[in-house]
């Protein structure tokens, strides 16, 4: 099987105390375009968003490094 591309989108608010915390569960796109227009949408009223893609095997499980597709706002580090 051909590896497959993974498309996520994770958008962030901040509570009472200042942490920051995802404002909705993790939202997949069939494609890139997609996820970069509701990252935008998203990042007019969340305190950080994050689009991002990477490759994934899933024959073995195995996932590629993730390429930041749009960031905007305060957002976590990648690990």
């Amino acid at each position: 099987m051909t590896p497959a591309r993974l498309i996520v989108v994770v958008a962030f608010k901040r509570t009472a105390n200042g942490l920051l915390v995802p404002a909705y569960d993790p939202m997949q796109f069939d494609t890139e375009d997609d996820a970069i227009r509701m990252a935008r949408t998203l990042a007019r009223r969340c305190a950080g968003v994050l689009a991002w893609s990477r490759e994934t095997n899933p024959d073995n499980g195995t996932y590629g490094p993730p390429t930041i597709l749009f960031q905007s706002g305060d957002v976590p580090d990648m690990e």
